[in-house]
């Protein structure tokens, strides 16, 4: 592969990158409110019809933590970037600052299957910009730190490609099943367990 020419540390990148995070985060508590002025009634109802956005609200922000937090990890030993990396980076920050979108459609319309398969696309296509990014990164030591070891990077691509995997699996599948297919979701966590506990047995073989 021909040799990048790097533009300097990941400093302002990350930075950039909690930020967008931080924003999309804040973005999805925008929507959840209660209106003034009603009797006990009209509010334990407003409250009732609330649990929805609560809901797409928590899974909003546990998929945007998870992702900063692989992003933080990818980057834990990176010392220059290039132009591709930061292309890819911006594209996956583009990607996490839609996810509000798809949340609102979640919290509206969760009883659309376009709904889901909406939501499950946005993931997927986060998953797939930071794969790509380590991807990029795999091929290119001369980015990284003289003590990173490739089989983490590995590693990290297949956390992702599982990740993107799953949720590319539930277009189809919400728009043959319905909005059950938000079930399958579920398989992410055997395979995470599994891959984390791959990653902690890794160093006793």
């Amino acid at each position: 592969m021909r040799k990048s020419t790097p533009d300097g540390p990941p400093d302002r990148l990350l930075a950039l990158s909690d930020g967008v995070f931080a924003i999309a985060i804040t973005l999805l508590v925008l929507d959840l409110s209660v209106p003034r002025g009603l009797d006990g009634a009209e509010y334990r109802r407003a409250l009732r019809e609330l649990l929805p956005d609560l809901g797409a609200y928590a899974l909003s922000v546990v998929v945007l933590a998870g992702f900063w937090r692989d992003h933080r990890r990818i980057f834990r030993s990176v010392r220059q970037v290039d132009a591709q990396v930061v292309s890819l980076t911006v594209l996956g920050l583009g990607v996490a600052a839609l996810l509000p979108f798809p949340t609102r459609l979640i919290s509206d319309y969760g009883g659309q299957a376009a709904s889901v398969a909406i939501y499950a696309a946005a993931v997927a296509a986060l998953g797939a910009s930071h794969l790509a990014l380590v991807t990029v990164l795999t091929a290119r030591p001369w980015l990284r730190t003289g003590a990173v070891v490739d089989e983490g990077y590995r590693r990290y691509a297949l956390d992702m490609a599982a990740t993107v995997a799953v949720f590319l699996v539930t277009i189809p599948l919400a728009l043959t099943i319905g909005v059950a297919a938000m079930w399958w979701w579920l398989v992410l966590f055997p395979v995470k367990y599994a891959l984390g506990r791959r990653d902690r047995e890794a160093p006793h073989r």
